[in-house]
């Protein structure tokens, strides 16, 4: 099925344009632990929204988009343990993700913007402020090669939740979600062409 924005056709499902849709490579993984993706409506008009591709490869995930989510306390108190996907400050209780029993009903809350949005996120729904963070370990470089950040270690929503979902449920591979932003990345650097990517980005494209 097929949607229309302004002029270009683009797919209803992953919301790319047709001529780039992601769907051949889009599975759907089962996961027991649910996860939650609370987006900024900022991050939801970048074309390059991972948070999306992560709902649609998980069998158990939601993706909320807003600043203020009233519904948010009612959603936390329906499981055994709701964490939070965010660097923990020293006030903050740490959650090792290891510690995640797999007998309880858990929710992995997954804040999606720029580090302001997500502060902006956390002030304007404080009952997250309450629940345990959960800090992945630094791992391999993102694969997110076609933005900008500041912070070195940073890596996008997808990868975030992926790795998260490999340390939670370790006897299921989430490798296969990481499928349609690999080519979505792929995409965008043979869109760029390799002069201008590495004038923006200083690699070579591969």
């Amino acid at each position: 099925m097929l949607a229309k924005l302004s002029s270009r056709p683009v797919c209803c499902h992953c919301e790319r344009p047709v001529s780039h849709c992601l769907c051949a490579v889009i599975t759907v993984q089962p996961n027991r632990i649910k996860v939650l993706i609370l987006q900024h409506p900022d991050e939801q008009k970048h074309p390059l929204n991972t948070a999306r591709l992560a709902k649609l490869g998980l069998q158990q995930a939601e993706l909320w988009v807003g600043e203020h989510f009233p519904q948010l306390e009612q959603e936390l108190a329906s499981v055994d343990l709701a964490c939070l996907l965010f660097p923990a400050q020293e006030h903050h209780i740490k959650q090792p993700l290891e510690a995640v029993a797999p007998t309880v009903s858990a929710l992995l809350v997954v804040p999606d913007g720029t580090w302001r949005n997500v502060r902006q996120l956390l002030r304007l729904n404080p009952c997250l402020s309450h629940l345990p963070h959960l800090s992945l370990a630094e791992g391999e470089p993102s694969q997110y090669r076609v933005r900008r950040t500041r912070e070195t270690a940073a890596i996008a929503t997808i990868e975030a939740i992926v790795r998260s979902l490999n340390v939670l449920e370790p006897e299921q591979d989430f490798t296969p979600v990481l499928a349609p932003f690999t080519l979505l990345v792929e995409q965008q650097i043979q869109a760029m062409g390799p002069e201008r990517y590495q004038r923006y980005y200083g690699q070579p494209a591969e």
